[in-house]
């Protein structure tokens, strides 16, 4: 099989395995009483979403507090989604440019225009910073306006590397392991070390790459409110 088979979302009996790693999250709602918090696993999900939410509001001021709701969200989805992409028959949908850009455009436009609305004059002067040679004006205007329009496609395609790229690996190395076994043994022993040390950073990049992800687009909202 081809290395790239895993980004294709596996099926069994026409039903995408996706769907049924993706009802795991069901399992940590907590269940229905008539108190607030329940148990130690609500209250640890009410800590996580309290942290989370207070890093990603810590650079806003009080005006974009109110994108905490969907800016928290994001998070815990990118979260959930790219942690379940790590278990055995399914695959990441955040590895598909398709998804990675739908979630950064929109959302990118979303601080500009609101930027635009609220304080035009200062969002556009963004695009050229005081005290520019009156020779490189439109030069710079034109380089700013650019790196400004290729912001939600860094946005997308870093997420979208960085998972694909750590998938690639883990298979690359999983094939040597197994590849090895039975004529050096040793040599598989090594590299089954380095697939567990690499899968124990996937982990850890799926948290990261979900957190970079919002906290670059809250440092975007911050810029034009």
């Amino acid at each position: 099989l081809s290395f790239f088979d895993q980004f294709s979302s596996p099926s069994l009996l026409g039903i995408p395995l996706v769907l049924i790693s993706m009802t795991f999250p069901a399992l940590l709602l907590p269940s229905q009483d008539n108190r607030w918090v329940t148990n130690r696993l609500s209250t640890l999900q009410l800590w996580t979403v309290n942290q989370i939410t207070k890093q990603l509001m810590m650079p806003l001021d009080k005006k974009g507090h109110k994108w905490a709701l969907i800016l928290t969200s994001l998070m815990v989805f990118l979260l959930l989604i790219n942690l379940l992409g790590l278990l055995p028959y399914t695959f990441t949908p955040t590895t598909q440019l398709s998804m990675s850009l739908a979630l950064a455009f929109p959302l990118w436009l979303a601080t500009l225009l609101t930027g635009l609305r609220n304080q035009p004059s200062t969002t556009l002067s963004h695009l050229l910073p005081e005290g520019t040679p009156t020779l490189l004006i439109p030069a710079l205007i034109l380089i700013e306006t650019t790196s400004l329009l290729i912001r939600p496609i860094a946005l997308g395609v870093r997420l979208t590397a960085n998972l694909t790229a750590g998938h690639l690996l883990i298979q690359l190395v999983s094939t040597a392991t197994i590849s090895l076994m039975t004529t050096m043994p040793v040599v598989s022993l090594l590299t089954f070390l380095i697939l567990l040390l690499l899968t124990i950073l996937e982990v850890a990049v799926a948290m990261i790459q979900a957190y970079v992800f919002v906290l670059l687009l809250s440092l975007y909202l911050q810029e034009n409110i």
